[in-house]
């Protein structure tokens, strides 16, 4: 997933349009004519919507220009000096368009997107979204959920923190782990309506790790869950 000249993307979207036109928020390119939409790359000002994608707003990328505070600026204003602002300074050598910043604002939208899917068994939302290991065990979840005749009835409420805790570069592929905290209404109802977990009515707090990774050699701009972990 290569590194695109300097290129921003942007999309506004309401939530039942996301999970609607999944491939239009995650930008997947058919051609040379446009640029891919990236939840998580820089936000810039809005040009011009794009004619054919409802509400995706398509907006111009970076000129390709370092500006006079030069290529680490946005990494030592999200960090001071350390190993994760070093981490992160190699991020950008290998992805000059890399913000920090946006970065964690698409991983917060990617994670509710995951999570609420994960909860109504929308595989092709999270086909897109994860690695192939952590969508098997997505899938073997929901699968054992479905022979059972589970249910799982839930409310995202929100995401009440989320910061970068690490990151690599490894052959090229960039990993950058996440610390979400949310908040969730979740309550699981056998095929008889009984609720054997969870609650529907108390709104529980989430601890999440989450590492996400692109290839910075490809020109997908797609970020991918390939691990996941709970806190407390």
């Amino acid at each position: 997933m290569g590194s695109f000249d300097f290129v921003t993307v942007f999309f506004l979207v309401a939530a039942v349009v996301i999970f609607l036109q999944l491939r239009n928020v995650l930008g997947r390119r058919t051609g040379n004519e446009k640029p891919p939409f990236d939840p998580y790359s820089r936000r810039e000002p809005a040009e011009s919507a794009a004619p054919d994608r409802g509400k995706v707003v398509t907006l111009p990328r970076r000129d390709g220009t370092e500006g006079e505070d030069g290529p680490y600026t946005q990494v030592d204003a999200f960090t001071p000096a350390g190993p994760l602002n070093q981490a992160l300074r190699r991020v950008v050598d290998g992805d000059p368009s890399f913000s920090p910043n946006e970065f964690v604002n698409g991983a917060k939208l990617a994670y509710e997107m995951i999570v609420v899917a994960f909860a109504d068994g929308d595989r092709k939302t999270l086909k897109n979204l994860l690695s192939r290991e952590v969508y098997e065990g997505f899938d073997a979840a929901i699968s054992e959920r479905e022979s059972k005749g589970e249910v799982v009835k839930s409310n995202f409420v929100g995401i009440e923190k989320a910061d970068i805790v690490a990151a690599e570069v490894k052959d090229q592929e960039v990993n950058i782990t996440v610390r979400i905290v949310s908040q969730l209404v979740s309550a699981t109802y056998d095929k008889d309506g009984n609720l054997i977990e969870g609650d529907a009515e108390a709104v529980a707090e989430v601890n999440d790790i989450w590492t996400f990774a692109r290839d910075v050699r490809s020109r997908d701009p797609n970020w991918k869950l390939i691990a996941t972990e709970s806190e407390g």
